[in-house]
């Protein structure tokens, strides 16, 4: 979906298509057929953007075969689909029963983590519209801070460095300005955008910044503009944003709410929780971000006396945009919504790249869960239908 900013810029929405996972190129092609193009249809539009996630295998393939990379860009436009960002976090095995911690490996350290965001660049270089000259990538930001000594740090900087002078060369070949943004993740090395400050500027390279997930941005307890002010006074790119709410429980100290709590305690994913005690100093959890306690899961903070119960708690689960969790939980819609006032709702876009990332819809509880593809296809496209609404609300107009 493209929509016109008042001062003439074009601002694409997507959705993220790592909520159907495929491992392989024929996966990926399976999607657009049986997932996408019926969201595009559900929507009444002749076009829609996607945010694709290309796995490890899948991505090799379109980078070593020139013809299945034809295919792929040819498909796209017969299904009246569009991409100009991808999702390069998740390498591989994220449809997986147990995703958790390898979610972040290879990191930035290790040489696998270039070789493939080089080749999304190269992919994603070819599968531009005609009309765009600007894609998008997101990854992961840095490491998990476990797995990350100065060493590695170091090399990953190195890494970075290294796919900036590629990302120029690419352009040079292509004429396609490819962006990369570092994901700020509970939990990881660069955990909120301030985090994201230093790395970058060190780095010092237009194309290489950051990509703001709303998610994240809200369990980190960050307030949207004041982290996004940051970025603009430091001259860090916002390469695109991530849609997405996190899960809310205003008084965690109550039965019924950890109750509730639990019922999104899966085993699937990773759901960093976070609060921001009215006592920092009261017995917690590890200390992460700046007046934050958290842990790296949410079974873990509803162990008696794990987290400070006395203030809100926020966990990193992608609930819905269009449908908080019943009380006594919500979700950070609010949050979402000051980010993209201060990301699109000026006088020039922070970004143009703004992608629903959902990817939980079979991780939430049972009786939440879509049932079959029509209701998925339901909610994805219920979901693009708010964004477009708020997006719209800001003075957009909406594009065929």
């Amino acid at each position: 979906m493209r929509f016109r900013h008042p001062d003439g810029s074009t601002v694409h929405l997507a959705y993220c298509t790592n909520v159907h996972p495929a491992e392989t190129l024929h996966g990926v092609l399976a999607q657009l057929r049986d997932h996408c193009e019926p969201v595009r249809r559900r929507l009444g539009r002749d076009r829609l953007g996607i945010g694709l996630w290309l796995a490890r295998d899948a991505a090799h393939a379109l980078v070593s075969d020139p013809s299945a990379l034809r295919g792929l860009r040819s498909e796209l436009d017969r299904r009246g689909l569009e991409v100009v960002t991808l999702n390069g976090f998740p390498y591989e095995g994220f449809g997986a029963e147990e995703v958790k911690y390898r979610v972040y490996k290879p990191d930035w350290a290790d040489p696998e983590r270039l070789d493939h965001t080089t080749a999304l660049a190269r992919v994603l270089a070819q599968l531009l519209p005609d009309d765009v000259t600007r894609g998008s990538i997101s990854t992961l930001p840095l490491a998990w801070r476990t797995a990350c000594d100065d060493g590695r740090a170091d090399t990953a900087r190195t890494a970075l460095r290294t796919l900036a002078e590629r990302l120029d060369a690419l352009q040079d070949l292509t004429g396609r300005d490819i962006r990369v943004g570092l994901e700020p993740e509970p939990g990881c090395v660069v955990e909120t955008t301030g985090d994201a400050i230093a790395p970058l500027t060190a780095i010092g390279h237009d194309r290489i910044g950051i990509c703001v997930d709303t998610c994240h941005l809200a369990t980190s307890f960050e307030d949207p503009h004041t982290a996004l002010d940051a970025l603009t006074e430091a001259r860090v790119p916002v390469v695109k944003s991530q849609l997405s709410a996190a899960l809310h429980a205003e008084q965690p100290h109550l039965p019924e709410v950890r109750e509730a709590l639990a019922a999104f305690d899966e085993p699937r994913f990773l759901h960093q929780t976070r609060t921001s005690p009215t006592h920092p100093d009261r017995a917690g959890g590890s200390s992460t971000a700046a007046g934050l306690h958290g842990t790296d899961d949410l079974g873990e903070a509803l162990k008696a006396d794990t987290l400070p119960d006395a203030s809100p708690w926020r966990a990193h689960f992608h609930v819905p945009l269009h449908a908080a969790p019943a009380a006594p939980l919500t979700s950070t819609l609010a949050v979402l919504k000051a980010a993209l006032t201060r990301l699109v709702g000026g006088p020039h876009p922070l970004t143009t790249h703004l992608e629903v990332e959902t990817y939980t819809w079979q991780a939430l509880p049972p009786e939440l869960r879509p049932r079959g593809r029509h209701q998925l296809t339901d909610g994805i496209a219920a979901e693009l239908t708010l964004a477009r609404d708020l997006l719209t609300d800001l003075g957009l107009k909406e594009l065929p």
